[in-house]
């Protein structure tokens, strides 16, 4: 199991400087408590990951590439975490079927109209991480998204186009497990080390 170590190491003061004629004195920020006078410290946590273990130039390779594939898909991940939780606000307002069908239409136009090219010219390996970080972002498998926005039926005929192209909808994360290399990459774009 990935152990993440937050280690409070830096210390980032706010300073007042203050100036006379020949000397400048920094004075860092001060709090009395009690009738002690304490510096305020500002501490940033510092995410430290364990080193990862490659042997050979090409899991070397295999790493570098999962990199840039987790990079590169990851902003969509995101970005269909948000527009669902968007999404779901809007449709609760909406008091017809019909008035639903007809923005998730709407939606899904934009959507592609915004995002389709991008997203067509992702390579095999970038949409199968795709999958696992809508999992990871909406806490739902993109089966289940089609299924609860689109109905049954739809989800069951992009699951079997899936399954005839090599994907699997229906694919679960497993930060702890199988996706450890995932999540870890993860962890470091969100903690802007990569």
């Amino acid at each position: 199991m990935m152990k993440v170590f937050v280690v409070a190491a830096i210390f980032i003061c706010q300073s007042i400087i203050s100036f006379s004629q020949d000397t400048a004195r920094v004075i860092p920020p001060v709090k009395i408590v009690g009738g002690d006078t304490l510096t305020v410290v500002d501490v940033q946590p510092i995410v430290i990951f364990p080193p990862t273990v490659i042997r050979t130039k090409k899991e070397s390779v295999r790493y570098d590439r999962l990199v840039y594939n987790v990079k590169k898909v990851y902003p969509y991940a995101k970005l269909a975490g948000a527009k669902l939780r968007e999404y779901e606000k809007v449709l609760d307002t909406i008091p017809t079927e019909k008035g639903k069908r007809l923005f998730l239409k709407k939606a899904q136009h934009s959507l592609e109209e915004q995002f389709g090219k991008e997203i067509k010219d992702l390579t095999f390996s970038q949409g199968k991480i795709l999958i696992k970080l809508v999992y990871r972002e909406t806490g739902n498998s993109t089966f289940d998204l089609i299924k609860e926005l689109r109905g049954g039926f739809t989800a069951f005929i992009f699951q079997t186009l899936a399954t005839i192209f090599g994907y699997n909808l229906k694919t679960g994360y497993d930060p702890a497990g199988t996706d450890q290399a995932i999540e870890q990459i993860v962890l470091m774009i969100e903690a802007g080390a990569i």
